[in-house]
């Protein structure tokens, strides 16, 4: 649980620090920022995802206490990556095609890359021990020295290169102070291991392919953006993506870091059918999760913009948001549920496929649908080429002859779920506003949570109620509350 926490930290700082950059960015800097954080973004995954992905699968306490060569191993191929990266970076920056983004920009969000890559890299480490306490220190610390120093570059500057700056000082800034609890014994570059790192890197190549085009996607969106339609509506469209990535994958990424690794478990424990049994079980929670998000974000976008939204952005935000919104939750089913299927096999290929469909199919959508005076054909296009993504992933999915989730589930999930919406219909005449997003969230929220735990949906009354240990003795022996709801 405290992981989930820490997710739900993260999240919250990574909005706050978003709105205010922009706010004092304002749209035409946000767009150039939001554009470098694009690139930045691609070049990590380009480069350096591939270690954490490994990291996450192959790096654990126990080999860190037994296996220190797998520790050495990754530390190793970072260090040698970041040697390739940063030259090449700075020479295709200067010297390689126009891009929209100034050359200095362009160079200094892919030298970005490496820190960001860094700190990832190193809180996939502390997350694959269960080191829950490191690993919130960790992220609180990083969070609140963006707050400070990314926050404060924008305000003080207005600058979307000092802004840059600032966040890669908040990121090895917290890796910095956290060192001591991150080092490992034995892991000098004598105990690293070539036939390893070669066994990891073909493990990863098909997860780091399809990710890098699933992030080439809204990178030439947003160039796109500024080519056609100015910077101003680039940091628009931007910043609609940017908050409902965050929130959408920080769900799913609070859950992945929770049944991942059970399901790798399971698998190594007792065999492939334990691995894919578990692995279903999982689908079907984070289908359970991920659709009611979706649709709650969608239920309260209204007064989340008229809340929290600076104002040069409102009115266009929710707009683009909206449009988003299905491809935000293909995006993360694909990545969190199905793609799972494919990790737990070391069979990822499909995943290269799936991701190489959705990146021919933007820009073929994008020409296709009738182009207006914004960028909403352009969100139209992002959100249709994740569908896309998703539907050829299930598809091999289905090839392989995957043991899937409880139909009842997932049908218990769409009905709760078009309730929350149908729910939200008398309520859409209110002024945006505090209370009435309180209101959907009590009214639309709370009969999920009533249908979760009436019907037990994944089963996850049944989690719940094992997490809860003594405080649910103490209130079934007091009120007999959870003898209410029985499972069908």
């Amino acid at each position: 649980m405290s992981v989930l926490l820490t997710f739900l930290v993260n999240t919250i700082f990574n909005l706050i620090v978003g709105l205010i950059v922009a706010k004092f960015l304002g749209p035409g800097e946000y767009g150039k920022f939001a554009l470098a954080i694009a690139v930045m973004t691609f070049g990590q995954a380009l480069a350096f995802e591939w270690i954490r992905q490994c990291a996450v699968r192959f790096y654990s306490e126990r080999t860190r206490r037994e296996a220190p060569r797998v520790r050495a191993t990754l530390d190793a191929a970072f260090a040698i990556a970041t040697l390739l990266f940063a030259p090449l970076a700075l020479i295709l920056a200067f010297f390689g095609p126009e891009f929209s983004l100034p050359r200095d920009l362009v160079a200094l969000a892919l030298l970005a890359s490496i820190a960001n890559g860094l700190f990832d890299y190193g809180a996939a480490l502390v997350r694959a021990r269960f080191n829950d306490g490191l690993y919130l220190r960790l992220i609180v610390t990083k969070n609140l020295l963006a707050l400070v120093v990314t926050a404060g570059g924008a305000w003080a500057t207005g600058s979307a290169r000092i802004a840059l700056l600032a966040g890669m000082s908040s990121l090895l800034g917290s890796l910095l102070i956290w060192r001591k609890g991150m080092a490992d014994a034995g892991t000098g570059r004598g105990a690293a291991d070539a036939h390893l790192a070669r066994q990891y890197a073909a493990y990863a190549l098909p997860i780091v392919a399809a990710i890098v085009l699933y992030q080439l996607i809204p990178l030439a969106n947003r160039d796109l953006a500024a080519r056609f339609f100015g910077f101003a509506e680039t940091g628009r469209f931007a910043l609609a993506f940017d908050l409902g990535q965050r929130a959408v994958q920080a769900i799913g990424s609070a859950l992945d870091v929770l049944l991942f690794q059970i399901a790798v478990r399971a698998h190594e424990s007792h065999g492939e059918d334990h691995g894919k049994a578990q692995v279903a079980r999982n689908m079907a929670m984070v289908f359970a999760a991920l659709s009611p998000a979706c649709v709650g974000i969608w239920i309260v976008l209204p007064s989340v913009e008229a809340l929290i939204v600076p104002e040069a952005f409102r009115g266009p935000f929710a707009h683009f948001l909206a449009l988003m919104l299905p491809g935000l939750f293909c995006l993360a089913l694909g990545q969190f549920a199905i793609g799972a299927l494919f990790q737990i096999s070391r069979k990822t290929w499909p995943m290269v496929v799936a991701a190489l469909a959705a990146a021919i199919a933007d820009p073929l959508f994008f020409l296709a649908l009738p182009r207006g005076n914004d960028a909403s054909s352009l969100a139209v296009a992002q959100s249709l080429s994740f569908a896309v993504g998703l539907v050829v992933l299930i598809g091999f999915a289905q090839a392989n002859a995957p043991q899937w989730p409880r139909a009842r589930d997932l049908a218990l999930t769409v009905l709760g779920c078009a309730c929350m919406a149908a729910l939200n219909v008398p309520l859409r005449g209110f002024a945006p506003g505090l209370a009435p997003m309180l209101l959907k969230i009590l009214l639309c929220g709370g009969f999920y949570i009533l249908v979760v735990a009436w019907f037990d949906i994944a089963g996850l009354r049944g989690v719940f109620l094992e997490k809860a240990g003594p405080a649910r003795e103490w209130i079934s022996r007091k009120s007999g509350l959870f003898k209410l709801f029985p499972p069908l």
